[in-house]
């Protein structure tokens, strides 16, 4: 059954507390603007914004549970928790709330490791989510000044930017957020 953009806002929202549905209603605005600058649809970016951290706030068992049982990336188990959510996420989307666009479904599971060959609306809601009104961190204004030049740019500033502080922190790096960049950097080079 899919829900209509109100229902599922209101389904949405009662998954997290309010200042995280700040940051969504901050990731659905971001999206829909960066979807109207690069030409890909609004409705499907605002829909993947909406949805893109359903599962950040559910119990790490039941996340896991869901890893586990549903044949989902068992290599995100040996890694950060934070990075769960997304893939639990894209999973719940599905059976859940039905929505059957494959790209929606990506663009969640892969908001916030990227990953190579990124489609257009991936990029969006992945550089949305680092963009939006209420992050305030070291190097955002960059990012947000290059997100209106290149989404490409502004990625690999964003990635740049996650790496870096875990580099500083001394944690594992997520794969994927590697070869995401080393992509975007390969093909900024090639269209230079």
């Amino acid at each position: 059954m899919a829900y209509s953009r109100e229902a599922l806002i209101e389904a949405v929202s009662t998954q997290m507390p309010d200042k995280r549905w700040k940051h969504t209603l901050g990731v659905m605005e971001s999206s829909i603007k960066l979807a109207e600058r690069y030409g890909a649809d609004p409705v499907r970016a605002e829909e993947a914004a909406i949805l893109h951290d359903v599962a950040k706030y559910w119990p790490v068992d039941s996340m896991k549970e869901i890893i586990e049982q549903n044949g989902l990336s068992a290599e995100l188990l040996k890694h950060d928790k934070q990075l769960w959510h997304a893939e639990v996420g894209a999973f719940v989307a599905e059976r859940d709330y039905g929505i059957i666009d494959p790209e929606v479904i990506a663009a969640i599971r892969f908001h916030t490791s990227g990953r190579v060959g990124m489609s257009l609306l991936e990029k969006i809601v992945c550089l949305a989510d680092y963009i939006e009104p209420g992050r305030d961190f070291p190097g955002v204004e960059n990012i947000r000044k290059l997100a209106k030049i290149s989404l490409e740019e502004g990625l690999v500033a964003g990635f740049d930017s996650t790496i870096s502080l875990l580099l500083e922190k001394r944690r594992i790096i997520f794969p994927l957020t590697v070869l995401a960049r080393n992509d975007l950097v390969r093909l900024l080079e090639e269209n230079k």
